[in-house]
């Protein structure tokens, strides 16, 4: 994005994992001051004081992540009760100083439809017998029965805009909002974090409040080393509630361009004085590589000894629903006004696109997502280039508007139901409905498009339309001055509630401090809505 710096409660055994993974995380808090990273000692048992997170749950499946202060060998153990009579013992990694002590271990075997409870131990790799505390986590796997439902949350940017953990409103609140809701699952839509956003110790906001930020030496510039990309996926853990959260609500991530750089795309050289690396390619290198390191993806998760080593994937939550995660940054050409009359790797890449396609036939679920890490019909620019789809032109596509035609197309005429599409990136929230009678390409079934976020960063002013796929602003909501910090804008994520015995599905775009703003109720078993 091209921005820049300046419910319900859980049930009884939930709030028993919370505890625990609290305790365990203690010492990331002090009191008043602020946060502060755990203490790296050198003698005792290994400790995981950056908590727990699982990621791309599925019927049978998942990951969960754990870092360590020391080498450690990682094991997990599961059950469906949390008193863990009855346990499965799942063997993770060596954690060592090459994955900057981070491991993930892969579930498998997992039985669908159940409260999975875990506990992560690491073990002295040099004597087994000298282990740490036990730090404990709790998932729900995708349902195998249509009748059960599925209901997640999605939401993005955090940490952005200069404004990061400040201790004095309670630090990334609305994660402790998403927490009580008690999600399936959490869709984050990009931009997890802002590596090209160095924070200050404060903030003076324009009605003479102050703003403070908690501060690490790796938010204090852009990151460039691979280090300094940790560091910036570590911050986010300092949270309290960003651990909390984590220890009973699994991931789905995808990421977009400030987990690199703003507004980065492939073969891009910088010139940036912040940056004495100036190659992105490099700096993407570093990134997803700390990406995989810190985040559960199944597609970056070490396999066979080698990584696949990409983003874009389907996370499959049962007979209602398939996930289809994008990577709208990795396989993109460069950012330009975009009126070229001929574009084949436009924002998704060719291959990317085939895959796509293959994948969203094939797909035999009720409702498809399309989580994507930009919008499609909303204008972000780039300066005088683009930085997502639309360009401004309201006529026929052009640039990368070509790409998306020719998906549309092939959803309309393979005649796919159940599509919708999911982002966050522009820092406001909105629902559109796309259709052809209003536009100018018009080979192509309506469909929906929902925005919500940021989650914890800076709000933005609504972004322009573009006429091509005839989108209609159906709600809105957003500041009227750039980079409202989260003390004068709410923050913003959305939900997604389908009905196991009617198959409906419904969005609410959501407020942090409990506010439904719009919902929109959707059928089943339609091409277009």
């Amino acid at each position: 994005m091209y921005r820049s710096a300046p419910g319900s409660s859980p049930s009884p055994a939930r709030r028993s994992v919370l505890r625990g993974s609290l305790a365990a995380s203690a010492a990331l808090t002090v009191g008043g001051a602020g946060l502060a990273a755990p203490a790296f000692a050198l003698s005792g048992r290994p400790r995981a004081e950056w908590g727990v997170q699982t990621g791309d749950v599925t019927t049978s499946s998942g990951l969960v992540w754990v870092r360590s202060d020391r080498p450690a060998r990682m094991l997990v153990e599961t059950s469906t009760g949390e008193s863990f009579r009855r346990v499965r013992r799942h063997h993770g990694p060596l954690i060592g100083a090459g994955t900057d002590f981070t491991g993930t271990t892969a579930l498998r075997g997992l039985p669908a439809g159940e409260q999975i409870h875990y506990r992560v131990t690491l073990a002295d790799p040099d004597d087994p017998r000298r282990t740490g505390e036990r730090i404990t986590g709790t998932f729900r796997t995708a349902p195998d029965r249509r009748r059960d439902g599925v209901r997640f949350l999605w939401s993005g940017d955090i940490a952005g805009q200069g404004w990061g953990i400040n201790p004095d409103i309670g630090g990334f609140r609305a994660y402790e909002e998403m927490r009580r809701l008690d999600p399936d699952f959490f869709l984050c839509s990009g931009d997890s974090i802002y590596a090209d956003g160095p924070l200050q110790p404060s903030v003076t906001l324009p009605d003479g409040r102050i703003w403070r930020n908690v501060t690490t030496p790796e938010k204090a510039k852009v990151a460039e080393t691979l280090d300094e990309y940790r560091g910036n996926f570590r911050y986010n853990l300092l949270d309290h509630n960003v651990r909390a959260f984590n220890a009973q609500v699994p991931t789905v991530t995808q990421w977009d361009d400030h987990e690199v750089r703003n507004n980065w795309y492939p073969g891009q050289i910088l010139d940036d004085a912040r940056y004495t690396e100036k190659n992105v390619d490099v700096l993407a290198s570093r990134a997803l590589r700390a990406f995989g390191e810190y985040t559960p993806v199944s597609t970056l998760h070490a396999r066979d000894g080698g990584r696949e080593g990409r983003m874009h994937r389907v996370v499959r939550y049962g007979p209602l629903l398939d996930v289809f995660v994008l990577d709208m940054r990795s396989f993109r050409n460069a950012n330009s006004p975009g009126r070229q009359p001929d574009d084949t790797t436009g924002i998704l890449g060719a291959e990317q696109l085939a895959w796509l396609k293959r994948e969203l036939a094939a797909s035999t679920a009720v409702w498809k997502v399309l989580a994507a890490d930009m919008p499609l019909g909303l204008v972000v620019p780039d300066g005088t280039n683009i930085e997502a789809v639309a360009q401004g032109d309201p006529g026929a596509p052009l640039g990368r508007e070509l790409q998306i035609a020719e998906l549309l197309r092939f959803v309309k005429h393979r005649r796919i139901t159940g599509t919708l599409w999911l982002t966050a990136d522009v820092h406001h929230t909105s629902a559109q409905h796309y259709a052809p009678e209003r536009a100018a390409f018009q080979d192509f079934a309506p469909f929906w498009e929902f925005v919500s976020g940021p989650l914890a960063a800076g709000g933005f002013p609504a972004s322009a339309l573009d006429a091509t796929f005839g989108p209609e602003r159906v709600f809105v909501r957003a500041p009227e001055r750039a980079n409202l910090s989260p003390m004068e804008s709410p923050q913003y994520f959305g939900e997604v509630d389908i009905d196991g015995h009617s198959g409906e599905l419904t969005v609410r775009l959501r407020a942090e401090g409990g506010t439904v703003l719009f919902s929109k109720v959707l059928q089943p078993g339609r091409v277009g809505q």
